[in-house]
C-alpha cells in the first residue's frame, strides 16, 4: 500500500493505492470527478482510496489537478517498488455512442496527448476541459506517456467516462508484473 499526500494552500488530497486489486473509494468534493477517478481505477484493475478538500473555494481547477497530481505520485512510487512491469498498454472502449482510444507507455517518460472535444461546459461539477488537464497532470506525475482520442460520441457524460474506462483498461494492461523489465537499457527509471 502507497501513501501521498499533497497539500497545498488550495487543496488537501490524500490518497493510498495498491497496484493489483483493493476497495475503490473516491471523495473529491466533486461528483462527476469521482466517477471518473473511481471508473479509472476499476478498469485498472487498482486499489484506491482517495479524499480531497478544497481549502480555498475558487473552482473544480485546483481539486482535478491536484487529484492527478496525487494519483500519478502515488502510481510512480508504486512502480518503483514493484519493479519490471509490462510497460505498455491499449484499449479501445465503446460507450453507447461514444468510441475512446487510450494508449499508455508506463516507462518513466511523461508525455500527454489528448484529443477529444465537448459540447458542454460542465457535468456534475467538473469543468469539462478539466478532463484534458487531469490526464495531462496524472502523464506528468507518474512519468507515464499518455494517448488518448475520442474517435466519435455525442453524449458529453459517455464520451468522458469512454476516455476512462480506456485509460484505466490501457493502465491494467501496463501496470501487469514481468520478469525483467522492457526497455533495451535494462531498467525502467521512473524518477
Amino acid at each position: 500500500m502507497i501513501e501521498v499526500e499533497r497539500r497545498t494552500r488550495e487543496t488537501e488530497v490524500k490518497a493510498a493505492l495498491q497496484l493489483v486489486g483493493g476497495e475503490v473509494d473516491v471523495e473529491t468534493g466533486i461528483p462527476f470527478l469521482n466517477h471518473l477517478v473511481e471508473t479509472l481505477a476499476k478498469y485498472a484493475g487498482i486499489g484506491l482510496k482517495l479524499a480531497a478538500k478544497q481549502l480555498k473555494r475558487v473552482d473544480d481547477h485546483h481539486v482535478a489537478e491536484d487529484t492527478a497530481l496525487t494519483l500519478g505520485e502515488a502510481l510512480r512510487r508504486a512502480l518503483s517498488e514493484r519493479g519490471a512491469v509490462k510497460r505498455f498498454g491499449y484499449a479501445i472502449v465503446p460507450m453507447d455512442d461514444s468510441l475512446a482510444l487510450a494508449a499508455v507507455d508506463a516507462g518513466g517518460r511523461p508525455y500527454a496527448v489528448f484529443e477529444a472535444t465537448f459540447t458542454r461546459s460542465e457535468i456534475g461539477g467538473l469543468a469539462l476541459e478539466n478532463v484534458k488537464h487531469f490526464i495531462e497532470s496524472l502523464a506528468y506525475s507518474a512519468g507515464f506517456t499518455i494517448h488518448v482520442k475520442l474517435l466519435h460520441g455525442f453524449n458529453n457524460h459517455h464520451k468522458a467516462e469512454a476516455v476512462f474506462k480506456a485509460l484505466g483498461l490501457a493502465l491494467r494492461q501496463a501496470l501487469q508484473a514481468e520478469e525483467e523489465a522492457m526497455s533495451l537499457k535494462g531498467e525502467v527509471k521512473w524518477r
